[in-house]
């Protein structure tokens, strides 16, 4: 009885490796077809184009973005430049309200003496 199922497990090798070899052999096979070299090649194919899309598209991104950053300083900087004036004329209109102030100011200390010089002189007819 030991020899019979010794047979069996030897069988049972031998059956495991020729299967082992009959799938190696389908693969290799099946690695030749040129069905399947076909459609190897037009997944490459399709790969390779979606790559270059992709690098299109990002390219396409980039200029865009550096676009956007260059419109952006040019808005920055020509705001910059609105304030700039803005507070130059705000300066502008500081001095001349500042001078008028001044000329005003000298108008009245004018006014206030000669109406003081007036009564000044009124009172000096008086006593006369």
């Amino acid at each position: 009885m030991k020899n019979s199922g010794r047979d069996r497990f030897d069988e049972r090798l031998k059956n495991a490796n020729q299967a082992k070899r009959n799938k190696l052999e389908r693969f290799q096979a099946a690695a030749d077809d040129p069905d399947r070299r076909v459609k190897r090649a037009q997944r490459d194919a399709a790969a390779l184009a979606r790559k270059s899309e992709q690098q299109a598209k990002a390219t396409q991104l980039l200029l865009e973005k550096e676009e956007r950053e260059r419109l952006e300083a040019e808005n920055a900087k020509r705001d910059e430049e609105q304030v700039a004036a803005r507070e130059v004329a705000l300066e502008a209109e500081r001095a001349v309200t500042a001078e008028q102030a001044i000329a005003q100011k000298a108008t009245n200390d004018a006014e206030r003496k000669a109406e003081r010089d007036r009564r000044y002189a009124a009172r000096r007819n008086r006593k006369r």
